[in-house]
């Protein structure tokens, strides 16, 4: 019997279908994933998800395992040799908001003890679980991305509005935004 998922991973190629899964919704308590997800989320501005996982190796070999301390010093010729990495999005802005954001993120780490500590306390150290049925319910934005967005940008960090930031809430399982008649929505319940 075929399991029901969230609309929006219906029909779609066999690693975004995992990705949703075994990764979307699930809570995330590891600094390398939540720079994963900065960085891969940053990436997305107007794009699609499913072009970004698509390029998820070769954002990991470009930003060095998403090793935090080491894109935080990567130098302008290590950038321009990333704007040639056909392997990631070769956008300027977003290739420099990761080493900006990885110095923040630094920042961050020193201040709260880890990044996670940081960034759970939006939602209080809870997951917010969504009673969505049906996607067009779901938000872009919510109350807590919008003060959690303001936050980063007044500590330096760059692509982190309040939608590209309930992406990521949503990503590391901070919100639980599964429809309601989602297999997974339970499991994370």
């Amino acid at each position: 019997m075929n399991k029901k998922r969230c609309e929006w991973c219906e029909g779609m190629f066999d690693e975004y279908v995992r990705y949703h899964d075994e990764e979307w919704g699930v809570p995330v308590h590891d600094d390398k994933t939540h720079f994963e997800f900065l960085i891969l989320e940053g990436a997305q501005a107007g794009l699609s998800w499913s072009t970004v996982l698509k390029k998820r190796n070769g954002y990991r070999k470009a930003f060095a395992g998403f090793d935090v301390e080491k894109v935080a010093r990567f130098s302008e010729s290590k950038i321009q040799e990333l704007l040639q990495f056909p392997e990631i999005i070769r956008n300027r802005l977003k290739v420099n908001s990761a080493v900006a954001n990885a110095q923040a993120f630094i920042k961050v780490q020193e201040e709260f003890g880890s990044f996670d500590d940081y960034i759970w306390q939006f939602v209080d150290g809870n997951v917010i679980h969504g009673h969505w049925k049906e996607m067009v319910e779901i938000p872009a934005t919510t109350r807590e991305s919008d003060v959690l967005s303001k936050d980063l940008k007044k500590r330096g960090f760059k692509f982190v509005g309040s939608t590209i930031m309930y992406a990521h809430m949503q990503a590391v399982g901070m919100v639980n935004d599964h429809t309601t008649d989602c297999f997974r929505y339970e499991e994370l319940s």
